[in-house]
């Protein structure tokens, strides 16, 4: 705190000691043997004024490391940071206050953290539990496909996958805070990786009669494979349910100076131009989501895009309303790596 605010807190204090001036020198003007004339007066005021600067001055001091703990343009707050530096009964007071404040927030924060991870351990719980059932009603479902008519055979199909993937973005999305805890950085053929998600996705192909090819060298990028393939995964079923049918997916991977590119070009509907710069927010289904035929939960591409981020990996997209859109991942080459090789 200056002194300038110092001062200004205080006028109360400055506005007694003029009233004590003013009464001192009404009770010598009415003293009838006393002879007031202006240098007593002045001397007066002098010695009081003395001691009023004293006053301030010591009281100043020794609350200086008080107000020094409290702020903030010297160090952030922090809420793991106790105060310890009240003196007076009344600085006490609020430290003691302040420090309880910053107990109970830590006490209250910690339970929302074991609560959260309960949550999160529930979620891994039932994502690997309902799997289970999935995977047994798609074996019975193999298992009568010659007993039902082939268009409710896929109907039923189709319905099983969207709920596979459903619980997919449900595990991902829970894992994105422990993210650093679940991945393993090595050497992956982008070709591959691109080839296993196409396989999941191949009965949508066939059914809407789309076109799929690579282009393109195949490169070796550093990543996790399990969380790439899922990031692909959201990408090319986002290409498949707003490509009309008869329509083409390609997939071009190309290498610049940058990097390695993975990109996947669809002759799609396209993105509204108003909606492009928000198509990466979480929960966000712009007008195609709300337009379409097809139901969009709007975490597709935000779980794309937070997950590459934390890879490393840049996700970037261009559309172009009515003629399609290009979503581009980015690997960055790692100089210390190039240097090893």
């Amino acid at each position: 705190m200056t002194i300038g605010k110092y001062l200004k807190d205080h006028w109360l204090l400055l506005i007694g000691w003029l009233f004590f001036i003013g009464v001192t020198c009404f009770i010598l003007w009415l003293s009838p043997d006393m002879v007031v004339n202006p240098s007593i007066i002045g001397y007066l005021v002098l010695l009081q004024g003395l001691f009023l600067l004293l006053f301030l001055t010591i009281d100043y001091s020794l609350k200086k490391s008080w107000w020094r703990s409290l702020d903030i343009s010297e160090h952030p707050p922090s809420l793991q940071h106790y105060l310890g530096e009240a003196s007076k009964a009344e600085e006490k007071l609020a430290q003691d206050y302040i420090n309880g404040l910053l107990v109970e927030h830590q006490q209250v924060m910690q339970q929302a953290i074991n609560n959260q991870q309960d949550q999160k351990d529930y979620i891994d719980s039932w994502v690997h539990e309902i799997k289970v059932p999935l995977a047994a009603v798609n074996l019975v479902l193999q298992s009568i496909e010659d007993d039902i008519p082939e268009k409710k055979y896929y109907l039923v199909e189709n319905e099983l996958s969207k709920i596979d993937e459903y619980v997919e973005q449900v595990l991902y999305y829970a894992r994105l805070d422990s993210f650093s805890r679940d991945y393993l950085i090595q050497e992956y053929s982008l070709k591959e990786i691109v080839q296993s998600v196409i396989r999941t996705q191949g009965n949508y192909f066939i059914q809407k009669s789309l076109q799929f090819s690579i282009e393109g060298d195949d490169q070796m990028v550093l990543t996790d494979a399990k969380w790439v393939a899922f990031i692909f995964k959201q990408l090319v079923s986002n290409a498949i349910k707003y490509t009309p049918a008869g329509g083409k997916i390609t997939v071009i991977i190309s290498r610049t100076k940058e990097g390695a590119w993975l990109s996947l070009k669809d002759t799609g509907i396209g993105i509204p131009k108003e909606d492009q710069h928000r198509i990466f927010d979480k929960g966000f289904t712009g007008e195609n989501g709300r337009t379409s035929e097809q139901h969009s939960t709007g975490l597709g591409l935000y779980l794309a895009k937070s997950l590459a981020d934390k890879l490393g990996h840049q996700l970037t997209m261009e559309s172009v309303e009515g003629e399609g859109t290009t979503v581009k991942l980015l690997f960055p080459f790692l100089s210390y790596f190039n240097e090893r090789r």
